[in-house]
């Protein structure tokens, strides 16, 4: 019977009687008029809020939306230098009892184990027995199935709360530059750590220097090289020799930075900002700069190197003897140990250490990664050490060391930090003169030498002029001493040398010698081949044009009187007292001169280079 029909008959009843069944009645039609009303006003606020929904737009749905997840990610995102993607978070379920609301502790524990296979069954079962906790974490960052299978065993007394979780789209390829964080989302290595803070305040995304491309093109060169020569490990980056920019940097082996935990220490190691070692015969590309850049020679004297030297127990060699008087260019091109440590002894201790600390060789660089080796000094610094540190050994640096103090060789003399943060287009970078531009003019053409004649000719590469420096170290051992065919190889170019942008750096731990390489491990039959086949790829990408070996202004920019100008008494060093004094004023202190692109020595150049810049737009060299 509907509504109308009841009230109508209602009525009727109340025309027939009267007293007090009238009365009783019309009791009964108010009652049940309040009661239809108020169904009729609830059936309507129903129908509004369906049309309102249905309907017309509302401002609070965004707001809905996101409540299920956090209204801010608590870590920005970190992009390479193109705007892919490297590192993010995003919102995951942590799973949480409360003991006090867990009947049964053995219970739950088995059923929890029973969707969480790797979980510790004994250990839940404590945690949930303990009656003096009240909250307890099952797993963190779970995965949406993971959340719904400890959902659908309905156990009582086990919520979930958000979270955010860092994951790495690129998996291991960029490890030792990213690093990782832990389940609270603080940094613990790599620029997670580094950046830590700049992460933490969220917004807008870290843009790093690095090129994935080139970081691809690092590793998988390096991976090769480690299993055609059989070696524990090996290093590489690639820089901007103006900018200070890493675009590529790589240490093997590497680790999953999702799962730092399931590596092991050797893999989380970083063989170039944390690893120190004694160089070899790359150290000589400094102790030439420092000869030429303090006049104690020119680049037409030399020096005899007829006879080794003795000194102690021990005598200084040459690997690959020419006996006879040699000039500084065929010093550096067959890297003769001789030669370099009475070019050294004409500088003296003061000044040696002066340079080698003006290019920032003796104390740690600032980076932006936490994983810093300390450099291992002579303390006293003696005139044995100047001898040994002449050739590459008695002293320890990293790979990020060299890389920056070679770069301040090829570039014109500037000091540039490195960086692993992209630099804004058109900036001014900031650097610091260490050595003449006239200097790094000289040493360019000893470096092509090096891989046009000596040590360095499986480096070179067909239309992109490589310049380079070989090294080969033995290592120490635990108990001191050296380690027979343990060797530390590198391989530290720049390319094109005669008007450079970009080095390369690659090095191995502990190469053995192959049948094709004759047996031998040396840098030049593993590092400098390396080296080699990573320009070739990255050169390309870097918008790099090859050039014609033979053209005129490039033979110009490289040419060296390799004869010198014979046999002759060598200058002593004018400088009095601190040796170290450069022989251009140096800025005031707290100045830096200001770099950018190409620097102060470009007006040496006779034919501008164009280059593309992995940021996209074209730098003419000027």
């Amino acid at each position: 019977m509907s509504l109308g029909q009841t009230l109508m008959r209602l009525v009727r009843a109340t025309c027939t009687l009267g007293g007090s069944g009238k009365h009783a009645l019309e009791t009964a039609h108010t009652r049940l008029i309040v009661t239809g009303a108020f169904f009729a006003l609830a059936f309507g606020a129903v129908g509004v809020r369906l049309a309102d929904v249905t309907l017309l737009p509302h401002s609070d749905d965004t707001k809905r939306a996101r409540a299920a997840r956090p209204e801010k990610l608590d870590r920005a995102d970190v992009v390479d230098r193109n705007g892919l993607l490297v590192a993010t978070s995003i919102a995951t379920a942590s799973a949480h009892a409360n003991p006090k609301e867990i009947g049964d502790p053995v219970g739950v524990a088995r059923k929890l184990a029973s969707v969480l296979p790797d979980i510790d069954e004994k250990q839940i079962r404590d945690r949930l027995a303990a009656p003096d906790r009240s909250f307890v974490y099952i797993r963190r960052n779970l995965s949406p199935r993971q959340q719904y299978e400890i959902n659908r065993l309905g156990i009582p007394g086990i919520q979930f709360q958000q979270e955010n979780r860092r994951l790495y789209p690129q998996g291991r390829l960029l490890a030792h530059v990213l690093g990782f964080s832990d389940v609270d989302n603080n940094g613990l290595a790599g620029v997670e750590k580094g950046l830590n803070e700049r992460l933490r305040a969220g917004g807008e995304a870290v843009a790093l220097s690095i090129d994935t491309r080139i970081q691809h093109i690092l590793r998988q060169e390096l991976d090769a090289a480690v299993a055609k020569f059989q070696a524990i490990g090996a290093a590489g980056l690639v820089m901007d020799i103006y900018t200070g920019e890493v675009l590529g940097m790589v240490s093997l082996p590497d680790f999953d930075p999702s799962a730092p935990g399931e590596s092991p220490d050797d893999a989380r190691f970083n063989r170039i900002t944390l690893g120190v070692y004694e160089m070899g015969s790359t150290f000589k590309i400094f102790n030439t700069a420092m000869a030429l850049d303090y006049g104690t020679v020119s680049v037409s004297g030399g020096y005899d190197a007829a006879r080794p030297i003795p000194i102690g127990r021990f005598t200084i060699k040459d690997d690959h003897p020419v006996p006879r008087w040699l000039s500084v260019p065929e010093i550096f091109m067959y890297s003769s140990n001789i030669g370099s440590v009475k070019m050294a002894q004409d500088v003296g201790v003061q000044g040696q250490r002066a340079f080698l600390d003006k290019l920032g060789l003796l104390t740690p660089p600032k980076f932006e990664v936490p994983e810093i080796g300390r450099p291992q000094v002579p303390q006293p610094w003696r005139p044995i050490n100047l001898m040994t540190i002449a050739f590459g050994h008695g002293i320890s640096v990293s790979a990020l060391q060299v890389a920056a103090a070679a770069s301040s060789v090829m570039n014109g003399g500037v000091y540039v930090k490195p960086t692993l943060v992209k630099q804004e287009e058109g900036a001014t970078i900031q650097g610091t003169r260490v050595m003449q531009a006239k200097t790094s003019e000289t040493m360019r053409k000893l470096m092509r030498l090096v891989v046009s004649n000596g040590t360095g000719r499986k480096g070179d590469v067909p239309g992109y002029i490589v310049g380079g420096k070989t090294g080969t170290a033995e290592k120490i051992g635990a108990r001191g001493g050296y380690r027979k065919n343990a060797n530390i190889t590198s391989f530290v170019a720049g390319f094109p040398i005669h008007n450079p942008r970009y080095l390369v750096m690659a090095l191995l731990d502990e190469p053995k010698g192959l049948k094709e390489t004759f047996g031998f491990s040396t840098s030049g039959w593993n590092a400098a081949p390396t080296g080699g086949k990573i320009i070739a790829r990255v050169g390309p990408l870097l918008g790099v044009e090859p050039y014609d070996l033979n053209a005129p202004e490039v033979k110009t920019a490289l040419a060296v009187d390799l004869a010198g100008a014979g046999p002759r008494a060598v200058k002593t060093n004018p400088m009095p007292g601190a040796i170290g004094a450069p022989l251009v004023p140096a800025p005031p202190a707290g100045a830096a001169t200001p770099v950018r692109g190409q620097p102060p020595q470009a007006a040496l150049r006779p034919t501008p280079l164009p280059v593309t810049p992995v940021g996209g737009s074209t730098v003419a060299a000027r």
